[in-house]
């Protein structure tokens, strides 16, 4: 058939709209910067680098391994510095731990998972054994402060000596004291020799610099705030939740990567982490399942025994969990107690939240479907502020625990009904202070900026010191429609979008003028929907169709 002018015109119309389309997709996936390697893409946007990979298990690892391999490199090179200046021990030290304490235990009990460490060991041309540690760094607090009691029950003898000579320590005598205790002061003269002969106050400051390190608060560093709400108290009965990280800068500012994980078995998982890592990290998820979830830590908490690290057990619990009652059993089998946090869980599925404090011994769980959890950095069971922490901040509002479980308890009140996810994002970056009445950039706030704290009403030696450089460095917000789709929204930097300029906040406080070397400046940046595929691909899909029919129009 005899084609007309008009249908040639129209064909001739179609294929340079087409291909203006095609142009802007290109320009697009230039802009973004898209990083593309065998199983695994990455991209840049607004402070974050996302990055997909999929298939096997050493497969997936070796391509994120391939697409952050300068970022961990990085890492490698802050930790080589930040351990030794907070301990005073090299990096070699805590490999030697990873390697005798997690290591094991990951390859016997989670070899899918070590295979895919192994991946991004060989992709990022980093030791395994570095990337283990990195994994664990969330638990070697824990381990590193109950050395002791961890030595004492292996009962090995070889075990002990090898610690003797690499920490220059005296095992023996450090089974006198125990971590966190608030009878540590006990120790005294008559009570204190060890077989090295130190005694009294000498024996006891060489324990306490030897294995208590950093950790000058009394038990584990505290961080984060949170809520999740559902039924009554949101504005379409469905589940919102929010969350921010705060921290240390130093190793805080390295949590900006957004991981889509396709593996070849179990559920398909996206969730906020940090280059090299397997898991979140900052702990903020969502899951093909239908389920998502963030966490809280809870401050001061010092039980730990050596069983199996976090980093295996919730990422076990996001590829392979399928209810609530599977991330519970997954979460408390061979708990040790490293990381403990509240966590909370919203499930699609049947509209239920559950919070489950996580403990060492008490391992509470709440469920509902019509009400709120808030996430603050300190327990509700009373068995675990006072059997398993010391020092928790619950009720003490000139401290960021106290101060911010009474104004997240009012901001549910304020909010009941409405709450959506234009509203947590206002919750998660408030500033209003209850202890001064007053909005204040401050640490007791929900979005916390310790970096702007004189710490005034603070005078406690062992808690974190004026101006320091620490706090909010982000803010995520999920609800039922987002995860439904595999979606959650994030900002970076802060989550009220305050920034940091690492040159003007180190000129101001010389104090930390030493760490400007290794930290990274956060410019403001907006809220960014971020889905488990690049951000044009939906747009993508959405056209295809579309330009099918009309090719095919064409070519009848």
């Amino acid at each position: 058939m005899k084609r007309t002018k008009k249908s040639t015109k129209n064909k001739t119309k179609i294929l340079r709209k087409r291909n203006r389309k095609r142009s802007s997709h290109q320009q697009q996936q230039q802009q973004l910067h898209l990083v593309q390697v065998n199983n695994g893409s990455m991209y840049e946007l607004n402070g974050w680098k996302c990055i997909t990979i999929k298939g096997a298990p050493f497969a997936r690892g070796y391509a994120h391994g391939q697409l952050l391999k300068a970022e961990i490199e990085e890492v490698h090179a802050m930790l080589n510095y930040s351990l030794y200046e907070d301990f005073g021990r090299p990096i070699e030290v805590f490999m030697e731990m990873s390697n005798d304490f997690f290591k094991p235990q990951i390859k016997t009990n989670f070899p899918e998972l070590y295979e895919e460490l192994e991946g991004i060991a060989k992709g990022s041309h980093q030791p395994i054994d570095f990337i283990v540690m990195w994994n664990c760094f969330v638990s070697l607090d824990y381990l590193y402060a109950s050395l002791s009691q961890v030595l004492e029950a292996r009962n090995d003898k070889a075990l002990n000596e090898k610690y003797e000579k690499l920490m220059d320590i005296n095992v023996e005598g450090l089974k006198t004291w125990s971590y966190g205790s608030s009878q540590l002061s006990k120790i005294s003269g008559e009570g204190g020799a060890g077989e090295r002969g130190t005694t009294g106050a000498k024996h006891m400051e060489q324990i306490k610099m030897s294995i208590r390190g950093n950790l000058k608060s009394g038990g584990a560093d505290d961080r984060c705030s949170a809520f999740i709400a559902v039924g009554s108290y949101t504005k379409d009965g469905k589940i919102v939740c929010a969350h921010n990280t705060f921290d240390n800068f130093i190793d805080g500012q390295y949590f900006n990567v957004v991981s889509t994980i396709i593996p070849s078995k179990g559920h398909r998982m996206m969730f906020q982490t940090a280059p090299g890592y397997i898991f979140s990290g900052t702990d903020f998820f969502t899951c093909s399942s239908g389920i998502f979830g963030t966490e809280t830590t809870l401050g001061g908490f010092n039980a730990y025994v050596n069983k199996d690290p976090i980093c295996c057990r919730i990422r076990q619990a996001m590829q392979y969990g399928n209810t609530l009652d599977d991330y519970v059993a997954y979460l408390t089998k061979n708990n040790s107690g490293d990381y403990a946090s509240t966590w909370y869980f919203g499930d699609t599925n049947t509209n239920e939240i559950m919070r489950i404090e996580l403990g060492l011994k008490y391992t509470p769980v709440s469920r509902t479907k019509n009400g709120y959890f808030i996430g603050f950095n300190a327990a509700y069971d009373p068995r675990i502020r006072n059997l398993e922490s010391s020092n928790s901040g619950y009720d003490d509002i000139r401290r960021h625990q106290g101060a911010r479980r009474v104004r997240l308890e009012q901001l549910m009140r304020k909010h009941k009904g409405e709450i959506d996810e234009n509203v947590a994002k206002q919750i998660i970056s408030d500033h209003y202070d209850v202890y001064l009445n007053k909005v204040n950039l401050c640490s007791r706030t929900v979005c916390s900026h310790y970096e702007l704290d004189d710490r005034a009403f603070m005078s406690q030696a062992d808690r974190p010191k004026p101006f320091a450089p620490r706090g909010a460095v982000d803010g995520k917000v999920i609800s039922s429609n987002l995860a439904r789709e595999m979606k959650f929204m994030g900002i970076w930097g802060s989550s009220c979008g305050t920034p940091f300029y690492k040159d003007a906040f180190c000129e101001r406080n010389l104090q930390w003028e030493q760490l400007k070397p290794y930290l990274h400046d956060r410019v403001s940046q907006p809220w960014t929907t971020f889905e488990s595929a690049i951000p044009y691909l939906s747009l993508f899909r959405k056209h295809a169709q579309t330009k099918k029919n009309k090719i095919n129009k064409i070519n009848k």
